[in-house]
């Protein structure tokens, strides 16, 4: 007979139970807590003894929620070091002045942000303080990546360290004159001050974990010890809704990067009102990095609530707590002590009998005012024991107040986010509960004024002396002076000058060839940081993975598959290469990272990251705008470029639009190479530009964008063109004429000007010869390497005639004379090479690959989007026929015999 007690097999544990009597004796113990002491008790004894097993190194799941309570509770708060009433005077200095900026800006009408920095002073303020390492501190310091919503609470600390001025205050978001202050945390605009731009939501928690992985490339590659440094983030509860915040939270556990802490204010209101309102963000975030690998902290209640958590002998209060969802925890902190006793306390009878030993006040405090992230005390635990954790990432969740101190109008409501002033009343009511010596009378015609309490004060003093002791002012950005690297050896360069000959070679792997050549220099090899998202052989990388190595912080733990091949997958702790896997997003965080560690560390580091083209300007452009602000340096390598070139892969993965994107962005110099030789010309330039000495007024800060393609072409010799390196860089150069091709056009030949870019200038050659023979026109070639440089050069040289000077664009310099109309093709959409027209003295006309790409062979889709040689033959001699240099008949003709 079967024993009714003993377990039973489940189809959902195919574990064998060596002793089935001791399984069910501990399941007994459990039922008779639970039915003596109640399921709750029975919970609470299951996760404690889970959270030993954990501590105690034991293979289980991990426990992924907790109670809606502090991690640390008071009894193991560590005191705060310094003097707490100092620092309580110092902040409520900062959010008064942080609250006046914005004030007075409204005036102007160009807005700004009261209500966050309110709820996260304290986050702030205790890390200024307490934590956060400036640029003389060991290693580089810390790396902080500031709220952008918060960003006049840092500007009213700087102000009060005497970083800032009264008018710089006065010039929050009104930057035209010259002495403003940006909007968010721009380093383009505060290069002084801001190191990483932050407001494009979910930026920065993925910039932020990918900067503290980087921190430990460069140490384990040797390049530098970054150990004493730390990554710190602070984000908004309602920003971890975007995908990026969390798309990189398993790498972080995974590297076990505990030099990298984020801090979420859980004030639990987005932009327009709760971010779960009937749900709970903490013990949602909480379980999404517990299950991640991350250590958590939540940071919840302030002391005020310690006697209500003594009164729950029950747990009954802290069941109620995680019953309660966050939009009628948000209702609380605006409602009345009697609301609150009916419908908090009275939903459970044990509840209400606590109830009854608590004034209104109290409730009040608690439910109104008392939140984990409030006081320094319970944000110097958490963080003091985040530093000090060990082997995984930390995330605070600290739970504030949106608009903590504004007053009742501001408090929790769910407009406080586009509330851009305080009336003159609220003010006073603010100066008194934060009890800063501002007089009735220092409100001239109801202008609030800014509040400083000398620089010689106690207060600035005291701020000071703390950021000296954690290594000087933050934050800060820093451009070491650091010498210019050398210029590598001309010989890898001028390889390519000679062409290859017969044999076929695709301008990635031109690209390649290069790199290859360059890591090896002495000096600078070591500062290349390939990055490549998992596409290394689809783009002929491989053979860098024995040379270079794959960094892994792990090593190569395994014996790898391929072990037996020239080209074997290697992995290295000081490895070379960033293989990220399927993750554009990420890829460019690492890129962002290497780009500007010039500043953030002092090492100058050359990353160059390639990717299919579609994907890197369409996925992730917003990044790059990232980067441009950032002021990053190196080199994006669009591959498998072109909407025609990539045959068979169809409607989404043709791109025939990543120059438009990228030539909106001006930090971006863009270029469409269709040689070997110009690949090397043009990544020379670049490493001279971004990394050598600078020609005056050169603007170091940009990065390059090389769209090239994956197909395989005889590359010709370089051309002994004068200027043509000039050409090469500037965008546009005469590849040849119809006589230096060889070609003998008739006398008084009708001539066209044919510009191509990238692989749309072998379809340019071609129709050359097809004029030539079959319908005696004489065609010259230009290769376009960039059309969005000679509209940038044009764009200046029409800001120049503004201003009374005489300058001529670059592209009607060099058209200047040729002969004909211009017809321009790419492998892009007409608005590529259209950009230019305005400026190109003669016709002008255009061919481009518009629309949804196809999936066919090379051949059909450029027929199909009628780039071909063909079609370029019928497009001049249209063009010509407008003009009355060919018969009108000849049109028609051609595309009767080309089937068009």
């Amino acid at each position: 007979m079967t024993d009714p007690n003993a377990i039973q097999p489940s189809e959902l544990d195919q574990l064998p139970d060596r002793d089935p009597e001791e399984t069910a004796e501990w399941q007994a113990s459990l039922d008779a807590v639970a039915t003596a002491a109640g399921p709750h008790r029975a919970a609470y004894l299951m996760r404690r003894t889970l959270e030993r097993a954990e501590g105690a190194g034991l293979a289980l799941p991990k426990l992924l929620e907790t109670d809606y309570v502090n991690s640390i509770p008071t009894a193991a708060e560590p005191a705060v070091p310094g003097d707490e009433a100092m620092e309580q005077r110092i902040t409520a200095w900062n959010r008064w002045n942080a609250a006046a900026m914005v004030t007075r800006g409204s005036k102007y009408g160009v807005g700004g942000h009261i209500a966050t920095f309110a709820s996260a002073a304290w986050l702030y303020e205790t890390g200024f303080n307490h934590f956060f390492k400036g640029k003389e501190a060991d290693g580089s310091g810390d790396q902080l990546y500031i709220q952008g919503h918060a960003s006049p609470g840092i500007y009213a600390r700087a102000f009060l360290d005497g970083r800032l001025n009264e008018e710089q205050l006065d010039n929050f978001r009104r930057e035209s004159g010259g002495n403003g202050l940006p909007s968010y945390p721009h380093p383009r605009r505060l290069p002084w001050l801001w190191e990483f731009p932050t407001v494009s939501m979910g930026l920065g928690p993925l910039s932020a974990i990918y900067q503290a992985r980087f921190n430990r490339y460069l140490t384990n590659r040797g390049i530098k010890d970054t150990s004493a440094s730390h990554v710190w983030a602070f984000l908004g509860d309602g920003e971890m809704d975007e995908p990026e915040s969390t798309a990189a939270l398993a790498l972080a556990a995974r590297e076990e990067l505990d030099n990298l802490t984020f801090v979420i204010n859980c004030n639990l209101q987005r932009l327009d009102g709760p971010v779960r309102a009937n749900f709970k963000i903490v013990q949602e975030l909480e379980a999404q990095f517990r299950g991640a690998g991350w250590n958590v902290i939540k940071t919840l209640w302030g002391t005020a609530w310690d006697e209500l958590f003594q009164l729950d002998t029950t747990g009954a209060l802290v069941r109620r707590l995680r019953q309660v969802p966050d939009a009628q925890i948000q209702t609380y902190q605006t409602r009345d002590a009697a609301y609150i006793r009916q419908d908090f306390f009275g939903a459970d009878p044990a509840l209400a009998e606590m109830a009854k030993l608590l004034s209104d006040d109290k409730i009040l405090e608690c439910f109104h005012l008392s939140r984990g992230g409030h006081e320094a005390r319970k944000v110097y635990a958490a963080y003091k024991a985040a530093v000090e954790h060990k082997g995984a990432p930390t995330v605070i969740l600290a739970q504030t107040v949106k608009g903590h101190t504004l007053g009742e109008g501001f408090a929790s409501k769910n407009a406080n986010h586009q509330m851009k002033k305080l009336s003159v009343d609220e003010f006073k009511n603010m100066r008194d509960l934060l009890g800063l010596p501002i007089k009735d009378s220092d409100f001239v015609d109801g202008v609030v004024p800014y509040g400083h309490p000398g620089a010689d004060s106690p207060e600035v003093r005291y701020l000071q002396e703390r950021r000296a002791a954690l290594g000087g002012p933050a934050p800060a950005r820093r451009v070491h002076p650091v010498a210019p690297l050398p210029a590598p050896a001309e010989k890898a360069f001028a390889s390519f000058d000679k062409g290859s000959g017969s044999q076929n070679v695709a301008t990635t792997m031109a690209f390649v060839r290069l790199v290859k050549d360059l890591v090896r220099d002495k000096e600078t090899g070591k500062r290349w940081v390939p990055i490549v998202p998992d596409e290394a052989r689809t783009f002929g990388m491989e053979s860098l993975f024995p040379s270079l190595g794959i960094y892994s912080p792990k090593g190569q733990t395994y014996e790898p598959v391929d072990r037996d091949q020239l080209m074997y997958y290697k992995e290295a702790k000081n490895g070379q290469i960033l293989n990220e896997g399927i993750t554009e997003a990420g890829s460019m965080a690492d890129f962002i990272a290497a780009s500007t560690s010039y500043a953030t560390h002092g090492e100058t580091m050359i990353p160059f990251y390639i990717f299919y083209s579609m994907f890197g300007w369409q996925r992730t452009a917003d990044q790059m705008w990232q980067l441009g602000d950032q002021l990053g340096r190196g080199f994006l390598v669009g591959a498998t470029a072109g909407r025609t070139t990539l045959t068979g892969e169809g409607l989404q993965h043709a791109d025939g639009h990543s120059p438009v994107i990228a030539a909106t962005n001006p930090a971006a110099l863009t270029y469409d190479p269709a040689f070997a030789y110009e690949v090397a010309a043009i990544v020379k330039e670049g490493l001279r530009r971004m990394y050598g000495e600078a020609a005056p007024g050169e603007d170091q800060n940009v990065f390059y964008y090389l769209t090239v393609y994956n197909e395989p072409l005889p590359q010709p010799a370089k051309p002994s063109v004068d200027g043509i390196d000039e050409g090469i860089v500037k965008g546009l150069y005469r590849f040849n004429t119809a006589e230096s091709a060889g070609i003998t056009p008739p006398a008084n030949a009708p001539r066209i000007q044919l510009l191509g870019s990238g692989t749309a200038i072998h379809w340019a050659l071609k129709a050359q010869q097809l004029l030539a023979e079959e319908w005696g026109v004489a065609a010259d070639v230009w290769s376009a390497t960039s059309w969005s440089e000679l509209r940038r050069d044009a764009l200046e040289a029409d800001e120049a005639g503004l201003r009374g000077e005489e300058r001529m664009p670059f592209v009607r310099q060099a058209l200047q004379g040729a002969e004909g109309p211009v017809l321009a093709v790419s492998d892009y959409m007409r608005q590529v090479p259209d950009q230019i027209a305005q400026w190109v003295e003669q016709d002008w006309s255009s061919l481009g690959a518009d629309g949804f790409g196809l999936s066919d062979t090379r051949e059909a889709a450029r027929r199909h989007f009628g780039v071909d040689a063909e079609s370029i033959v019928v497009a001049a001699l249209a063009q010509l026929a407008g003009r009355g240099e060919v018969k009108a008949t000849a049109v028609k003709e051609a595309r009767a015999k080309y089937g068009l």
